[in-house]
């Protein structure tokens, strides 16, 4: 008996814009179809199983995470990214509506998030 070929798999947590900035990539680069996505909202039955299956095998359970090969895990986004674009042949600077998120809409996200923790920090008593 034959074993099925290896199909990477993605988790995701919906709402997550590193798991957004992994989704946009294997879709623009035409990965989409290559992995298993594992996508769950926070807080239900599906995260509380998906945490289960990663906490043994990752230092720290965090989004997005991927089997890149079997037993290989990485929960760092640009390595996820690396990953697929090699295996693709694409750079992912030359995909414009990639390219749009980064420098737009998660540069902002990473600003907000900054200045958030640095108004926290100035609020909190000493």
């Amino acid at each position: 008996m034959t074993e099925a070929p290896f199909t990477p798999t993605v988790y995701l947590k919906a709402g997550c814009p590193f798991c957004l900035k992994v989704r946009l990539f294997l879709l623009e680069a035409g990965q989409l179809g290559s992995v298993v996505l594992r996508e769950f909202v926070p807080g239900t039955e599906e995260e509380t199983e998906i945490r289960g299956l990663l906490d043994p095998v990752v230092e720290k359970v965090t989004f997005p995470t991927a089997e890149l090969t079997p037993s290989n895990f990485t929960t760092e986004s640009d390595a996820i990214v690396a990953h697929f674009a090699e295996r693709a042949g694409v750079e992912p600077e030359a995909l414009p509506t990639y390219q749009s998120y980064l420098t737009g809409v998660f540069k902002n996200l990473g600003t907000l998030y900054r200045e958030n923790m640095d108004l926290k920090k100035r609020l909190s008593p000493a």
